[in-house]
């Protein structure tokens, strides 16, 4: 009967002691931080590796350190235009402050996605659709530097922001494609005419200089008829020079007063 209850006895004791150790003994791994509190006030920030508490006294919470990924709902944004889009976004942020992590906020990773949403709305309400469309890593600079500057009393550090998609209604994208349509007609115009303003630089300079050896103007006029009467064509009509005729002309009109 002794034995018996001395063998009960030093089961118990063990189980106590194992309980014990399991409460006393935590272990973190390289990217996890124990932010440990001492009868409810904060003590310190402790791992990785083996950390040894008080039970009943100190406890723990642990704190991942990885960077998050952390997708931004779609958010109804009207732009300075007055044009309403879908914006979606995604987050990469981390905790470098584990104290302030825990202690400043209640759930860091919930707050810092209301977060996001709100500031996205806010901030791509600034600017005008054409923005959105052309001027993304602008965008997602601007949105990551006033997530952070809000973040950072709560230890956390947004080290990126990314937009990943902007619709548009149906209307509006029928109406961005007559945009870009007469964009493209409007420079197909401008180039039209600074080409024929070209050609008429040149012909203009070509004509000074025909205009400055006559003989220049009549193998012009010569080579011209070799050109058309390449073609088959039944009927060919044009017009003489009159310096080509005018000696003629002279001559007949001298004859004639004989």
């Amino acid at each position: 009967m002794f034995m018996d209850l001395s063998l009960i006895s030093l089961v118990l004791i063990l189980a106590v002691v194992g309980m014990f150790f399991s409460s006393a003994v935590r272990i973190f791994r390289e990217y996890e931080r124990g932010v440990v509190f001492t009868l409810g006030r904060f003590s310190k920030v402790k791992g990785p590796g083996l950390v040894l508490l008080i039970p009943g006294i100190q406890k723990v919470i642990r704190v991942d350190m990885r960077t998050v990924v952390l997708e931004v709902p779609t958010q109804d944004v009207i732009s300075r235009d007055n044009v309403s889009v879908s914006v979606s976004a995604v987050v990469y942020f981390r905790v470098v402050d584990p104290e302030k992590a825990i202690i400043q906020v209640m759930d860091f990773l919930n707050a810092t996605s209301q977060l996001a949403q709100t500031m996205l709305r806010s901030v791509l309400g600034k600017h005008q659709l054409d923005d959105m469309l052309a001027e993304r890593e602008k965008l997602n600079v601007d949105i990551q530097r006033a997530l952070d500057a809000q973040t950072d009393s709560w230890g956390i550090k947004v080290s990126n922001v990314e937009i990943k998609q902007v619709d548009l209604t149906e209307s509006m994208i029928r109406a961005i494609a007559r945009q870009a349509e007469a964009e493209r007609e409007r420079r197909a115009k401008v180039i039209h005419a600074e080409g024929e303003l070209q050609a008429s630089e040149q012909l203009f300079q070509a004509a000074k200089t025909l205009a400055q050896e006559p003989q220049a103007i009549l193998l012009r006029y010569l080579e011209t008829l070799t050109v058309i009467g390449a073609d088959k064509n039944t009927t060919v009509v044009f017009p003489l020079p009159m310096d080509m005729v005018t000696p003629f002309l002279a001559k007949a009109a001298t004859g004639g007063g004989r």
